[in-house]
């Protein structure tokens, strides 16, 4: 898996590719990164999906783990761009419910700064 984050004002956005899996794990997991992000005084995080084509129980785990991070400390994580293969994941495991899942990420973007 490669991760690559930029900001867009004062919204970090990590741009996820290839396979989010146990087997992957580099140096730093995506819940370290989003953690130091939140360290840092980051509220608002978008996990774009556009390059993501699989995902296993440890990569969800990652992404449940993010949210309550950043839940904890009163900010907001959304997903953008999940193919349906993966969006299925997220239903059967009934996260579709926690989690705010947009569609296309200037939508999500958007979304940001609703109630």
């Amino acid at each position: 898996m490669r991760i690559v984050a930029r900001q867009k004002n004062d919204i970090v956005i990590f741009d996820l590719e290839g396979e989010i899996k146990r087997s992957d794990i580099t140096d730093v997991t995506l819940h370290q990164l989003v953690k130091e992000q939140l360290d840092s005084g980051k509220r608002k995080i978008l996990l774009n999906f556009d390059a993501v084509n699989f995902i296993d129980s440890f990569g969800v785990g990652e992404i449940l783990a993010s949210y309550i991070s950043t839940q904890n400390l009163g900010g907001k994580l959304k997903l953008c761009r999940i193919s349906k293969k993966l969006l299925l994941i997220f239903q059967i495991t009934m996260l579709t419910k926690v989690l705010d899942i947009q569609e296309d990420c200037d939508c999500a973007l958007e979304s940001f700064d609703k109630p």
